[in-house]
């Protein structure tokens, strides 16, 4: 039997218990989306504040079989974070579950039933953290209860404790296969009865020890990701979309692509001139008998488009035209003090300046886009790789004229997604082929060549920093101008300016104790799609600062690390709104603060764990930087070794982070060594460009990720305990951001040479 099951309660113990549960029915005070009491008219904050909100019901997310089995829901997708694991491991904790006897079922996706699934943000432990503990403990007491009506014993005499419910004082135990059916049959109880455990009742959680859910069957091939679904009469597509985004197409010859064995049928898709949101790009796709025969049929059309206004798109030029507006005064973000007249009135000497160039970024997760749709009796299933199943499903109505209700979207495993597959346009693409085919079911993959050539890109960027320094060397004046097109571009026409979320992503909330402070905006277009991306704006803007930082620190000949201390200033918690920042990545400031001594302690951890100022060899270096993103806080050092070719080889990088605690350690450490694999491979050799409007970059022999051989020799992760009364920070993206300025910082430290734009690549090659 299910715990699901409800029924009426008839024993004396359990009107007892029923009467006490009854006792809270008179209250009329407003139950969030997450459960908790709140006024009306409270301020939202964190996972209330996303759509859909947090759910925590037991009977939506945990069930009990009479074999004793317990099916736990994970809402979030599995990209490699490992959050099907961790999210079901926190309820089976609570609820005192044997972990070999636990099984995890992926949630279709349906917001109002389980709330916000989105996978972004770095959030998805952060904000449902306590809501699965919370399920948990509720189905612990529920088992406990009916134990102790079976036994007709107080409740608090019973102990639900590895997969089973106990009773000390006679010896008693029973299973929880063997209560399902009874508690099942009990109300759920008031929150006011529910208890958590304290941490040392917890089993898995904050220990390194939980086996992961997946492992074996992605090891041993048996998962599935969004490019495996095979379905009965699957027929499979490609696309042959605009080369320049916001293209058309203007004619298309099929005479020899239908020639091609295996053709089926060559359907045209209407384009969405930008802002494009998350619709399809149009083009022409041809749909066939398997892939191979899709993608040779692309290759036999003739094709002419019309470029349209961004065929002219060369990002050599635009890269001009970004210094040209961050060299002009432009709208302040946030102004502090005098800093305009402040750097005027220095004397030249003491006046320093440098820009930083970032290029357009593309996600290149190893599973590309894929999606299939079959459409039957007026309705639509979906099997896709996405991190926004909300989403999908509502794009995936729109698209076809149906109903929210008439979809149905499954949630395979991702062979990552870094953002990317928050925006679900390729299942759009594949439901309009199948409603072209008729309905019959079609698999829609997106190649090598399609993913980085139609991406929804990270922004390129421009930084200028400006300060003025006293006779001790620290800063009188900062400034910063920041110049990029922003994301919002991608939902809404005309916008030209990064917004505030984007600006809250280690630019305007730069928290160094300098009396005058001035960030700066100025306006640029976008030529292309952007979207989110590992970390976001918090790498361009984490690479100029931590390295303008460095290169003050050098100016005032001081160490680096002491500089940064300094610039830091005393242990104190900011509000981030002092700091112009009325984001705070959407959490609550009175919880989440801007701590500096926390800052200040994982910069001390990283560069004590990782030997600052020990000597080395001649061509080495070590390089410090330091980050706060999604209310996580990460120093990383980094040791580089220049050869006589000029390559950068990295023996060893440190990294310390603080994100409060560490529910599940192995995960935490596997996130920070990928997201530095991530960092290091974006500041090597990261570069999307354009010319003619067309992406020149195609596959993974233009755009290079790190090879195992390129990869450093040992990375130590370094946590800073945390308790389970402290606020869940971020894991998965806050190591990325301060990579490339470690990096950039140890190659100066070894070499002498700035590296003021990335990527690296061969900037410091020796000639022949």
């Amino acid at each position: 039997m299910s715990i699901h099951d409800t029924a009426a309660a008839h024993s004396p113990a359990r009107r007892n218990w029923l009467k006490a549960a009854g006792a809270l029915a008179g209250l009329t005070l407003v139950a969030g989306p997450s459960g908790l009491v709140m006024a009306a008219d409270a301020v939202k904050y964190g996972g209330d504040n996303m759509a859909g909100g947090v759910v925590d019901d037991t009977l939506v997310f945990l069930s009990i079989g009479a074999d004793g089995i317990v099916t736990i829901v994970a809402h979030r997708s599995e990209m490699g974070q490992g959050i099907r694991t961790s999210l079901p491991m926190v309820a089976a904790d609570e609820l005192g579950a044997d972990w070999a006897q636990v099984r995890v079922q992926q949630a279709p996706a349906d917001e109002a039933r389980y709330g916000s699934q989105d996978t972004d943000g770095s959030r998805s432990m952060r904000h449902s953290f306590r809501a699965m503990r919370h399920v948990g403990a509720t189905a612990r007491l529920m088992l406990e209860t009916a134990a102790a009506v079976r036994w007709d014993v107080p409740v608090t005499e019973v102990k639900a404790v590895n997969h089973a419910v106990v009773h000390a004082a006679s010896g008693r135990s029973l299973s929880f296969g063997a209560l399902a059916e009874d508690a099942a049959k009990l109300p759920v109880p008031p929150r006011a009865r529910i208890s958590l455990k304290t941490a040392g009742e917890l089993r898995y959680i904050g220990q390194t020890s939980t086996r992961g859910i997946d492992l074996h069957d992605i090891v041993t091939g048996n998962t599935h990701f969004g490019i495996d679904t095979r379905l009965d009469g699957m027929a499979y597509a490609v696309i042959a979309r605009p080369p320049v985004f916001g293209g058309k197409l203007k004619s298309v010859d099929r005479t020899a692509a239908l020639k091609v064995p295996g053709v089926l049928r060559i359907v045209e898709l209407a384009g969405s001139p930008p802002p494009a949101m998350f619709n399809p790009l149009g083009g022409v796709a041809v749909i066939a008998s398997n892939t191979w025969a899709a993608i040779k049929g692309r290759e036999a059309l003739v094709l002419e488009w019309d470029d349209g206004p961004n065929g002219g798109y060369d990002s050599k030029a635009f890269r001009k035209t970004l210094e040209a507006a961050v060299r002009q005064p432009a709208s302040p973000a946030r102004d502090q003090g005098k800093t305009v007249t402040t750097l005027a009135a220095a004397p030249a000497a003491r006046k320093f300046s440098a820009e930083y160039y970032l290029p357009h970024l593309a996600h290149a997760t190893m599973e590309p886009p894929a999606a299939t749709v079959r459409i039957a009796n007026g309705k639509a299933e979906v099997w896709a790789c996405v991190q926004a199943p909300q989403a999908t499903r509502s794009n995936v109505a729109k698209a076809l004229g149906l109903t929210y209700d008439d979809v149905t979207v499954h949630v395979t495993l991702l062979g990552g997604g870094f953002g990317r597959k928050s925006k679900p346009d390729f299942a759009v693409e594949a439901a309009l082929l199948s409603k072209a085919m008729d309905g019959a079911p079609v698999k829609l993959t997106w190649t090598r060549d399609d993913d980085l050539q139609h991406d929804y890109l990270h922004t390129v960027s421009v930084e200028r920093l400006e300060a003025s320094l006293d006779a001790k060397g620290m800063p009188t004046a900062w400034l910063h101008r920041t110049a990029a097109p922003t994301i919002t571009s991608t939902f809404a026409a005309g916008a030209n300016k990064q917004a505030p979320f984007e600006l809250g992503m280690s630019a305007i909330n730069v928290p160094f104790a300098i009396a005058n402070i001035r960030v700066e905006v100025p306006e640029v277009p976008a030529h292309t799609r952007i979207g989110w991306f590992r970390s976001v704006s918090n790498i361009p803007h984490a690479f100029a600062i931590q390295s303008f930082t460095a290169e003050l620190a050098h100016a005032a000949k001081k160490d680096h690390r002491d500089y940064l201390l300094a610039l830091l200033g005393p242990a104190r918690k900011i509000n981030p709104a002092d700091l112009s920042d009325g984001w705070n990545y959407g959490e609550d400031p009175a919880k989440y603060p801007v701590d500096i001594s926390r800052m200040r302690h994982v910069i001390e951890l990283a560069t004590a764990k990782a030997g600052w100022g020990r000597k080395l060899p001649k061509g080495r270096g070590l390089g410090l930087a330091v980050s706060y993103s999604f209310v996580t806080y990460v120093a990383a050092v980094i040791e580089v070794e220049i050869n006589a070719a000029g390559e950068v080889i990295v023996p060893r990088v440190d990294i310390a982070m603080d994100c409060g605690p560490q529910i599940n350690p192995d995960r935490v450490r596997s996130q920070i060594e990928g997201a530095c694999i991530m960092g290091l491979s974006l500041a090597m050799s990261g570069e999307i460009s354009f010319k003619n409007g067309r992406v020149e970059q195609s596959n993974f022999h233009d755009y290079a990720v790190l090879r195992a051989a390129d990869a450093p020799r040992v990375i130590h992760t370094h946590l800073v305990p945390g308790t389970l009364e402290m606020e869940l920070g971020g894991v998965g993206e806050p190591a990325t951001p301060p990579i490339a300025p470690a990096l950039c910082n140890a190659i100066f430290a070894a070499t002498g040479k700035r590296i003021r734009a990335l990527p690296v690549g061969m900037q410091l090659a020796k000639k022949a």
